[in-house]
């Protein structure tokens, strides 16, 4: 792994998509329903070589997005969790101190030290995180930074510094520059404000809770043998619970969960009754439960 033979990312290649539209079809045919908006950021970051941030409330799809892109093209999918205290040790990269410690010992009577330095700090010796594997992979990758304001400032201004250039200085190895340019996408709940400086460098794209038509869609899709009648009672239902003023508004993926529920209970028709009995399936405080289940009695 040397720097010296790598080609420029600007070197890069074929294009994965041909239009936004076959970003939009394909996503659907692995059963993620993209509007024009998604489709057309996901072909946007492929043509400008440029990172996506993908911001919205948690559970409405960011991190499958990047899931879907990466089975659509077939490429690897590397992911680097992020959270408080992650630094470039588990990021970036360290050194296999255990096994450098093992094979000093074994060449102990060695004359020449530059000798061992130079074998101790070799490739056999270096484990690769996430963002090194991404920068110096062979083969397409998707890499997925998922969680991205649970860090520190300073692990940001590492991953901006990565994603601006595509290449890593290991000091004792030289520059490592990616041989292709990475499809990659940052995922941020918001829980705090992003450096302007990282938001410049990536493309931007908001994914919010779906519309009613759309909900209706993933429940379909999502959930084997669901009527098209119990879908949209669902899709409404849900609609209506996450006007209302809440501590976490259900994600999609706790409205699938709750689909399932229904679907296992034998409903065909929710009323007020079944609604109440399961509004723990989607709702993860008492308070909210109990906010809902007053708000239903009033509509009905």
């Amino acid at each position: 792994m040397t720097g010296s033979e790598s080609t420029s990312p600007l070197d890069r290649t074929t294009p994965r998509f041909d239009s936004v539209q076959a970003v939009r079809d394909a996503l659907r045919d692995v059963d993620y329903l993209a509007d024009d908006g998604i489709a057309g950021v996901a072909f946007l970051a492929d043509r400008l070589g440029k990172p996506v941030l993908v911001e919205g409330p948690a559970g409405t799809g960011k991190t499958q997005l990047a899931k879907s892109i990466a089975e659509i093209t077939g490429a690897r999918l590397i992911r680097l969790q992020c959270y408080e205290g992650l630094d470039e040790s588990k990021a970036l990269y360290e050194w296999n101190y255990k096994k450098q410690l093992l094979r000093i010992q074994a060449d102990k009577d060695s004359d020449s030290w530059n000798e061992i330095h130079d074998d101790i700090f070799s490739d056999e010796f270096l484990l690769t995180r996430p963002l090194l594997e991404a920068i110096s992979a062979d083969d397409p990758v998707v890499l997925l930074i998922d969680e991205v304001d649970r860090v520190e400032v300073e692990t940001e201004a590492l991953l901006l510094e990565i994603l601006s250039d595509y290449q890593v200085s290991i000091p004792e190895l030289g520059t490592i520059v990616a041989k292709q340019i990475p499809l990659v996408f940052l995922t941020s709940n918001n829980t705090r404000e992003l450096s302007e400086a990282l938001k410049r460098r990536c493309l931007y794209l908001h994914v919010d809770y779906p519309s009613l038509e759309r909900e209706r869609e993933i429940v379909l899709a999502k959930v084997p043998g669901v009527t098209a009648n119990l879908a949209d009672q669902i899709s409404r239902i849900m609609r209506s619970i996450r006007q209302m003023d809440l501590k976490k508004a259900p994600s999609v993926s706790e409205t699938l969960d709750w689909a399932r529920t229904l679907m296992l209970l034998n409903v065909d028709v929710i009323d007020e009754q079944t609604a109440k009995d399961t509004l723990h399936v989607l709702l993860k405080y008492q308070s909210d439960i109990a906010k809902a289940a007053k708000e239903l009695s009033v509509e009905k």
